[in-house]
């Protein structure tokens, strides 16, 4: 059984990602503040339940959650400023929608919520002093496997899982030569050879090595 909070404290949101180590499409994060009654007995780890409870889980989260958001990051941002920085901004962005605001913090992993810069780049969101005056203020914790400790980290990874699946079938349909709707972007063998022979699309990550190094890619 999960635990409900790390902090006895009301309005603590849990957050998580998906998609960090895929090859083409968004990374997805999410956020959640999960009322002081909750209970899910089967709720977990997104990566320990099937697609299907998964599906089943999310309407329920959803209802029962007092707030959560939902964050898509494209390519050309992760591009820019790194699947790490990107992870964290998608977070970040979804901690600042939540309302009400959270009184606390939880992340799943070993990297704090906020780095040393707030990534003013050129593409993307560029968080306003105000933001980052908010999201300094509000104490967080990085907590390794976090996701299978905590109900509301669990729940976020839930909610990042299937909204970025539900991404990748949508543009599965694009680019269906990829198998998007199946691999959902990570580097699977098909993905792979997929690339060597088609080449690259909009949707594909040019920072990630997307082929091994005996490979050549035609644009």
């Amino acid at each position: 059984m999960l635990s409900p909070f790390f902090l006895t404290q009301y309005l603590e949101a849990g957050t998580d990602e998906a998609g960090r180590g895929c090859l083409a499409g968004p990374v997805t994060a999410a956020a959640i503040i999960l009322p002081e009654n909750f209970e899910l007995k089967i709720l977990n780890d997104s990566k320990q339940l099937s697609e299907k409870v998964r599906e089943e889980l999310k309407p329920i989260i959803e209802e029962l959650a007092i707030s959560f958001t939902v964050i898509h990051l494209e390519p050309i941002i992760i591009d820019e400023i790194n699947i790490l920085n990107a992870s964290l901004k998608a977070m970040q962005e979804c901690i600042l929608r939540l309302n009400p605001s959270p009184l606390h913090i939880i992340v799943d992993g070993n990297r704090p919520l906020l780095s040393k810069n707030s990534f003013k780049k050129s593409s993307g969101k560029i968080f306003t002093d105000k933001e980052m005056e908010i999201l300094e203020s509000i104490p967080s914790h990085s907590i390794v496997k976090g996701d299978a400790k905590f109900m509301s980290i669990a729940a976020a990874s839930v909610l990042a899982k299937t909204y970025r699946d539900e991404y990748m079938n949508k543009i599965h349909e694009e680019f269906p030569m990829y198998n998007w709707k199946q691999n959902k972007g990570y580097p699977t063998k098909e993905h792979r050879e997929a690339i060597r022979k088609y080449g690259a699309t909009k949707y594909h990550r040019m920072s990630f090595r997307l082929l091994p190094e005996q490979l050549i890619l035609d644009f």
